[in-house]
């Protein structure tokens, strides 16, 4: 995710950037969702006749194990009552059938990841799940517990811990591991240790290499738009009912708590590393470029368990997150998996996860793994075998479906990724944007091709007459397509926005899909209510910041810098952290903003400790309250500081996803 993929899924650019000043209109609109209409019934009903819900076997192995389930139903708040975490609001599904606006299999689906609480997955490994997005596990070594993947959020981790040790004893934590880079799998460690207990050697902690720099930065460059689309993706802005979100598929939601991070103190770098960690075995594989730009696998051999880390869960993962995030490569994710199976496969007796629920038995596990292993490769190996035959992304994507042995499969429906998006990631991994088609290279921007669709197609009011025929007649998707031209032409179109939004809103009610459900359904609300405020994960904190290199924080300063209004200007500063011991230039020209060793004769230079920079970059602290109580120390030019700060564009996270955005809008300040 966010975003878990996940992926998280996260507002840590919009901290960064001091946002969160709305700047256009919010509509009070309210209407209530609508029921399922006949053709959405139809199609949901028609889920049952083709998956094999009369196989349980996943029912039986959720609650295998199980010991306690989390206390006070679910509900997890911080030391001031504040709830971040409730799984009692997905109890809405249990032993319940799939009601008409529900696609029967991601009801299912539901039905399971609700299932929470702590869990023997064997002796001597534990799991909490449902806590948050993800699992958290526990592994007991021979004086303490090793924890695997601390969730999201520092009170979710804590009250995990809590649940395991009423169960398992009082056991100190000896150390954690990262499995990967996404924020669902380290996010909480301050719940279950302290940094003084790492710094001390106390506990260790370990991540695959590369770890640090891609938990600080994926986020960061295209932070504030990933973050946007994550509050779509995960249905923060949704009910949680019947009508509204079903969860993610890969797990429920998103805990709201407070993110932390302690940095890694063992890097496993290679394929084939071998730990002792508290008297256990650990032999690690490197998976980089699968699920997460870092990421491993590892196998306990005294205790005959193995996990893929998220690259074989219970759902068809994404190759690409609807968040928005690099392409996952599927070739590799697959050769991973392959490479599991030869090293441990004839040894392992469980496969456990940091997502849903473990599976046991040796052939079991290697069924899975196999059943995953070759969902990427099919997905990687016919998306390209459709693109040599000359079909456009598009089309590959309507064209691609799963052979049963592979569909039929439950961990391998679409849950969380589809084979829908998961085709287009593939083709664009390989191709890029551009189909070839040179009609389709240089495409008119959405307002000013929306208005002359609308001319070409007669006029609003004749664009209406028909998509309400087509509506009726159950042609959602090309009635969102054509209502999309006619809301990017005229946003305030109220007869528009209600039509996209009852298409978009039946569109969702039949997907497998929990994300691609919680955009439709977001999409709809947005299009009937306007944009609310509502909680949101935030993934800003001080670890963050402290963690991220000086240099990854210039470069977030040139993505900042609004091109056009620095044109002509040159502006050199030098920059002087003597706690950390480095120093830089910042050097304007030719509109770019470039870093490096410190320049001569600069315009300023300005002496910051790091931890002063944080604050800043943090928005606890103004640069001129700075100046004001002597932490920064400015010789030169303070004018030209003042000056560049001034030519950086703020971010405003709530941006419009379903109406366009004018091309003129940015916002620039001082920090």
């Amino acid at each position: 995710m966010m975003l878990a993929d996940q992926g998280i899924s996260a507002t840590f650019l919009a901290r960064l950037a001091f946002i969160i000043s709305l700047q256009f209109s919010v509509f009070t609109y309210a209407d209530p969702p609508n029921p399922a209409s006949a053709v959405t019934q139809k199609a949901n009903q028609t889920v049952l006749k083709e998956l094999p819900f009369d196989n349980r076997q996943d029912f039986e192995n959720v609650k295998r194990g199980f010991i306690a389930p989390l206390p006070d139903n679910g509900v997890i708040k911080t030391e001031k009552g504040q709830p971040v975490w409730n799984l009692e609001a997905f109890q809405f599904a249990r032993d319940k059938s799939a009601p008409d606006s529900a696609n029967p299999s991601l009801w299912r689906q539901l039905q399971l990841i609700s299932e929470g609480g702590l869990y023997e997955v064997t002796p001597r490994i534990y799991q909490v799940r449902s806590a948050d997005l993800s699992n958290i596990t526990f592994i007991e070594g021979e004086t303490g517990v090793i924890v695997m993947d601390p969730l999201i959020s520092e009170e979710t981790a804590k009250a995990a811990l809590k649940l395991y040790r009423q169960h398992r004893g009082n056991k100190p934590v000896v150390a954690v591991i990262y499995t990967h880079s996404h924020v669902d799998h380290y996010g909480g460690v301050r719940g279950v240790v302290n940094e003084e207990e790492v710094k001390s050697g106390k506990v260790k902690i370990f991540a695959p290499k590369d770890f640090l720099i891609e938990a600080v930065s994926e986020n960061v460059f295209a932070g504030n738009h990933m973050a946007r689309r994550a509050s779509f993706m995960y249905g923060n802005l949704i009910s949680k009912d019947p009508k509204g979100t079903l969860g993610a598929g890969l797990g429920l939601e998103t805990s709201t708590g407070t993110v932390t991070l302690i940095e890694p103190t063992d890097t496993i770098t290679k394929t084939g590393e071998t730990q002792t960690i508290d008297g256990l075995t650990f032999e690690f594989l490197m998976a980089p470029g699968s699920e997460a730009p870092a990421e491993m696998h590892f196998y306990i051999p005294e205790l005959k368990a193995v996990t893929a880390a998220e690259n074989a869960t219970h759902t068809l993962h994404n190759l690409y997150t609807l968040r928005g995030a690099k392409v996952r490569n599927a070739r590799d994710w697959s050769r991973y998996l392959n490479e599991t199976i030869q090293r441990w496969g004839d040894k392992a007796e469980v496969l456990f996860a940091p997502h849903h629920w473990p599976t046991w038995g040796q052939e079991n596990v290697v069924n899975h793994l196999k059943k995953q292993r070759d969902l990427y490769k099919y997905l990687n190996d016919q998306t390209l075998r459709l693109a040599n035959h000359g079909y456009n992304m598009v089309q590959t994507a309507e064209m691609m479906e799963l052979p049963p042995e592979l569909s039929q499969y439950w961990a391998n429906r679409g849950y969380y990724g589809s084979v829908n998006h998961d085709t287009r990631a593939v083709w664009n991994y390989y191709l890029g944007f551009f189909d070839g088609n040179p009609a389709r290279l240089y495409p008119m921007p959405p307002t000013a091709a929306g208005k002359k669709y609308v001319q070409y197609m007669g006029g609003a009011a004749n664009i209406i007459k028909q998509a309400k025929r087509d509506y009726d007649a159950g042609e959602y998707r090309w009635v969102a397509e054509v209502l999309d031209r006619l809301v990017s032409a005229e946003p305030n179109n109220r007869a528009a926005r209600d039509l996209l939004a009852d298409a978009l809103e039946q569109m969702g009610y039949q997907q497998e899909n929990g994300t691609w459900r919680n955009f439709f359904l977001s999409g709809a609300k947005e299009l009937r209510d306007g944009i609310e405020r509502l909680p949101v994960p935030l993934t800003a904190s001080a670890d963050t910041i402290r963690s991220m290199p000086t240099e990854l924080i210039f470069d977030y300063l040139g993505i900042r810098l609004n091109g056009p209004r620095a044109t002509g200007k040159k502006i050199s500063i030098n920059i002087n952290l003597p706690d950390i011991k480095e120093r830089y230039s910042l050097v304007l020209e030719n509109a770019v903003l470039n870093y490096g060793p410190p320049v001569n004769d600069p315009h300023s230079s300005v002496t910051i400790k790091r931890e002063d920079l944080n604050d800043i970059i943090l928005g606890t602290a103004t640069i001129q309250e700075k100046m004001e109580d002597g932490s920064i120390k400015i010789v030169g030019d303070v004018g030209q500081l003042k000056t560049l700060l001034s030519l950086m564009d703020r971010f405003d996270f709530w941006w419009n996803l379903v109406t366009p955005e004018p091309m003129e809008k940015m916002s620039s300040g001082d920090f």
